[in-house]
This record gives structure tokens, sequence and C-alpha cells, in this order.
């Protein structure tokens, strides 16, 4: 698996009767429906056998409803044809699932709840904006997006081991079938680790607990 596969668009799905879903757009083509041959089925009587094709044309990505028994919407208003997407395009597939499409240069939500947080570490995230500050002192440029969904598990768990399973399932959600190597995980920590030391280089933040996981180590200050 090649950084490039790593930083690809992703479609955060919810529905009343859909466990909600974070998927990697793997390929430049792919079908959503009922069928269960399509690239992300979604087992739903009111959804067409194939019913939405999300693609790439160029260097942008495009939907178009395959015509539909109960259609499809984008942003709230009818997808006619093929029309194109943008970071946080929201698509409703026979108004029974939502699928939000998130750019492959912008980070996707944790697809759990955060708790509320003790202010005063050393490390802070503002989680709207997507920002990481150490000793109140941005992160710039940005965190990629592997590395800000790797930290922003560890700060929401300050304290407490994440697993390398939890690791993957985060920042790699499309990944879990085939696999993700120790390796890349461990490069992954390596630079999220070099990127905070170029502000605060003497504090240690992510603690690897061998054969557990890592810890991030937030005191005040």
């Amino acid at each position: 698996m090649t950084d490039q596969d790593l930083d690809r668009p992703i479609l955060i799905i919810r529905g009343d009767q859909l466990a909600p879903q974070q998927w990697t757009i793997s390929k430049d083509d792919v079908i959503i429906g009922r069928d269960e041959n399509c690239d992300l089925p979604l087992n739903e009587r009111q959804i067409s056998r194939q019913h939405l094709r999300i693609y790439r044309k160029d260097d942008s990505w495009y939907a178009e409803d395959m015509e539909s028994r109960n259609g499809t919407w984008l942003n709230n208003e009818p997808l006619k044809g093929s029309q194109r997407l943008y970071d946080n395009d929201v698509i409703k597939v026979a108004m029974v699932a939502t699928v939000q499409f998130i750019g492959s240069g912008a980070t996707a939500p944790l697809p759990f709840a955060v708790p509320d947080l003790l202010a005063g570490g050393r490390l802070r995230l503002d989680r709207e904006g997507r920002r990481a500050y150490v000793l109140e002192i941005e992160v710039d440029p940005p965190l990629s997006p592997p590395q800000y969904r790797l930290l922003e598990l560890l700060y929401v768990n300050t304290g407490r081991i994440c697993t390398r399973e939890q690791v993957v399932e985060t920042v790699w959600p499309e990944a879990i079938s085939e696999g993700v190597s120790e390796q890349a995980i461990d490069a992954l920590v390596r630079r999220l680790r070099d990127r905070i030391s170029e502000i605060d280089p003497d504090w240690q933040y992510i603690i690897t607990v061998r054969g557990h996981g890592f810890r991030l180590e937030n005191t005040t200050l």
C-alpha cells in the first residue's frame, strides 16, 4: 500500500438502519447500491441495486445518479446527471442514507464521540479547525491527514494506551481487511513525533508501550 493510496477521498456513511462507517475511495470509479456486488453495498430496500456512481475525472471527483428508483440528492438538491463533488458535500441516497464526501486534502472526523477534555496540557487540538498547538504554538505547516487522525486518537485517549489495531481502524479504516504493516504504523508515529519535537524537543509526547501500543503524555504546563 502506497502513501498515495492512504490519502484518498473518504466517504462517511450514516443511516437510521445502517451502522456508521468510514470508507476510503480506493479506485477511480465506484458504485454504491443495494446489490452485494457493488463496491459499497448499502443494505436498505429503498436503495436501488445500483444507485449511485462516484468517479474521478482528471483531478476532480463527480457523483452520478444511476437512474435510481428513489432518487439521490446532493446538498439537498436533486442530483441530475453528473455533478462535481467538493469537500464536505452531503449526498442523500433515497433519503435513507447520508454519504459525506471528504476530499483527499481534508481530515475525516473520528467515527466515535469525543468526550470533553481537560484544558491546560502542553498539547492542544482545535478539532473544528483541525489544528494542533504545542506550547500554544501552532504546528505549521499543518499535519497531514493521517498524522492528524493519529494525534486526535491519542489526544482523545490521553494517558490511555491505544493499540495498533485502534490506530489502523482510525487512520486507515479501509485497510483493515488487507492489513497495514508494522513498519507503516511506526513510520507514521515517527513522523508525528518529529513534527511535535520541532516545537518542543524537551518532552516525549508519544510513548511506545511495547507489546501494547501507544500513549499520549500531555501533562499540564
